[in-house]
């Protein structure tokens, strides 16, 4: 027992010897490789013996874990490994922890002399994303500031990323913040923040990008429809919130439902349908789309077989007067 109770003295001053930087003397140390494992997985130590050995033990810094088979640890994840080579004295260590991560002695007596073997473990945690910006919604020409924050061992490395509407993936920066300066429509979308280290797959997380803009009209074509026939006038625009349409002939609104007409409108498409085209539909008809954002319009008309074009081949009809763009645009600004 005496001499159990000085071998795991002489072992824990060989260890406080050793780790501040104390040389043994030659032969009396061997520096093995570093283990470097990832959180969660077991990291085993090695430690080689002989016939010669009279007493050997593991020690974590000042902390002794196994004194022979006799275990000293508490820690329930640290076991002696059976089934061994004799020449082989090793330790597993599960469900690793950055906590484990440290230096470790196989100290060994071998005809009274001391010897060891150190080994290192480095503890390698996957990148993981703590903190991200929320979803964001501002006005085209404003600035965004986005923000995304890992962690890692070794430090993880931020991507970004842009998914437009469009699809496909455009690479925007690197590091946690992400400025964008007088945002425009083509930049709204899905940002992607990918944090990586290369101990796991990548981390990814994201941020929607909502940019309002007021809308422009993308579709507007004149349309020529034979009395008694089924008339229909396009009107096609991109707006965020997205538009609402109404139709104009003249300085006259247009009704849903009223004189045999019938204004139907799906996202960002408003068609004016005539159910059986007369002579007096003919004429020049505005689609005004409109949003918090601001207003637009477009003329489009609804001609006949019979009717005179300019050169462009566009049906000659009087323009809608000025008086009618300005009232909707003061109409408009009092209902927002």
């Amino acid at each position: 027992m005496c001499n159990s109770v000085c071998f795991i003295i002489l072992s824990w001053v060989f260890a406080v010897l050793v780790f501040p930087g104390v040389p043994a003397r030659s032969g009396d140390s061997a520096l093995k490789d570093n283990i470097t494992v990832r959180q969660g997985d077991s990291a085993v130590l090695k430690c080689s013996v002989d016939s010669k050995v009279s007493r050997v033990a593991w020690l974590n810094r000042t902390t002794i874990l196994f004194a022979g088979t006799e275990k000293w640890s508490l820690d329930p994840r640290v076991v002696l490994m059976e089934n061994t080579a004799i020449t082989e004295y090793s330790i597993r260590i599960e469900n690793v922890n950055i906590h484990d991560e440290g230096p470790y002695v196989c100290s060994i007596l071998t005809n009274k002399k001391p010897k060891s073997t150190k080994v290192h473990l480095i503890v390698q945690v996957p990148a993981k994303i703590t903190n991200i910006s929320k979803d964001v919604t501002v006005n085209e020409g404003s600035n965004v500031n986005l923000m995304c924050q890992a962690v890692g061992r070794p430090e993880a490395s931020i991507t970004w990323r842009h998914q437009s509407l469009r699809g496909g993936h455009k690479f925007v920066t690197e590091g946690e913040h992400l400025e964008l300066i007088s945002i425009t429509k083509e930049q709204s979308g899905i940002y992607e923040c990918m944090a990586s280290n290369d101990v796991s797959s990548s981390d990814i997380r994201r941020v929607q990008v909502t940019v309002n803009y007021p809308p422009f009209i993308s579709k507007a074509r004149s349309t020529g429809t034979p009395v008694g026939q089924r008339g229909v006038l396009q009107c096609e625009a991109s707006a965020v919130p997205r538009a609402d349409f109404e139709w104009y002939k003249e300085d006259r609104r247009l009704l849903n439902g009223i004189n045999g007409l019938k204004i139907e409108t799906q996202g960002k498409q408003s068609l004016l349908i005539f159910f059986n085209v007369s002579e007096e539909d003919y004429g020049n008809y505005t689609c005004v789309a409109m949003n918090t954002m601001g207003i637009t319009n477009a003329s489009i008309i609804l001609y006949g077989p019979g009717a005179m074009h300019d050169v462009n081949g566009t049906p000659i009809f009087r323009c809608c007067s000025f008086c009618l763009l300005l009232t909707i645009t003061l109409s408009h600004l009092l209902k927002f």
